[in-house]
């Protein structure tokens, strides 16, 4: 369960908060994460009709009712979307969201698939895959990560990250979508049970006036927002062992004007530009890459271990002792 029944509320609000996750709760309890992979172990599957037992007003009945059933209607797999030569970038990017959208917004209580953000983009672009093969209904982090892997082959837009923190009757909430630019243009990808928190076609002219759009939509809920944080553009190239950088900027809405919000995002915008223009770490070999493994093995995957290499300030900088140039057994290759 993503909420411990211990701590104070901030300490779980925190966590929320680093994982990304649309809301403090899903439909006012705690909602589970399948880490099992899939498909789902009859532990997961169970405790996820269990949940929704409890969730939802039907109670038990519902469960009973879908799982006793031999007539269920088949439901239609989504097409990965496919474009002509011709195809403008703002009618590929409707077509992405409507294939997001056709995947639908998950309402079991259960998220299917384990997003880790600190894992390189190679192993979050592997579980997008997937998602493509099972296509089972998602959440908004997913959505996020899909929309980064459906747009790797379209080098004229820049996706980053964008997430909010708004505040109602006395709860915190989050939410995240994924910022696209091209031809001097803002828009964002999405997924939300909110059907104006989520695509924002490629029509904003400043990052200033997208982040007043989202802003705008929350005020309609009774929502107000709170914090905004926006990431660094994600490479596309989709074997980077590169982190995403989730939250380049954070900035807190309600304390700064709306000309120092506006400062704020045209500085990051520049910052965003000038990322641009700095070469990727190099991509593993195709034999390192199979060595690495499948992104949904357990917590002793190379990967885990790669992606939680400790931080230390710029300024801390590790002393490295020289080798005899002929000791070449002991040589390791360090990503």
């Amino acid at each position: 369960m993503l909420r411990a029944t211990a701590g104070s509320v901030e300490e779980r609000d925190e966590e929320q908060e680093d994982e990304g996750e649309e809301e403090l709760r899903d439909g006012g309890v705690p909602f589970y994460v399948n880490r099992g992979g899939l498909p789902v172990d009859e532990e997961t599957w169970e405790r996820m009709w269990r949940h929704v037992a409890r969730i939802h007003p039907d109670g038990e009945a519902l469960g009973k009712g879908i799982r006793g059933a031999t007539d269920l209607p088949k439901i239609p797999i989504p097409s990965v979307p496919t474009y002509q030569p011709t195809t403008t970038i703002p009618q590929r990017l409707e077509a992405i969201q409507k294939y997001i959208r056709e995947l639908q917004y998950n309402h079991t209580g259960t998220q299917f698939f384990e997003i880790k953000k600190s894992r390189p983009l190679t192993a979050l672009m592997d579980i997008a895959k997937e998602m493509t093969r099972e296509a089972l209904p998602i959440k908004c982090l997913e959505a996020v990560i899909l929309g980064i892997y459906l747009t790797n082959n379209m080098p004229g837009v820049e996706r980053f990250p964008l997430s909010f923190k708004s505040h109602f009757s006395g709860n915190h909430f989050y939410h995240i979508v994924l910022g696209v630019h091209s031809g001097g243009r803002f828009g964002a990808l999405g997924m939300s049970r909110r059907e104006d928190l989520m695509f924002k076609p490629l029509e904003f002219r400043t990052l200033m006036d997208l982040v007043q759009e989202y802003d705008g939509a929350y005020r309609n809920y009774w929502h107000t927002l709170r914090k905004v944080k926006i990431g660094q553009y994600v490479s596309h190239d989709p074997h980077s062992v590169e982190q995403i950088e989730w939250k380049h900027s954070i900035l807190d809405v309600d304390k700064l004007t709306k000309e120092e919000l506006r400062k704020e995002l045209e500085r990051h915008t520049r910052d965003m530009r000038l990322k641009i223009g700095k070469p990727a770490p190099p991509s593993p070999t195709k034999d390192r890459r199979n060595s690495m493994g499948s992104p949904l093995r357990g917590p002793s995957s190379p990967l885990r271990r790669i992606s939680r290499v400790e931080r230390r300030p710029s300024g801390d900088k590790k002393v490295l002792e020289p080798k005899a140039s002929g000791d070449l057994n002991g040589y390791q290759i360090r990503v």
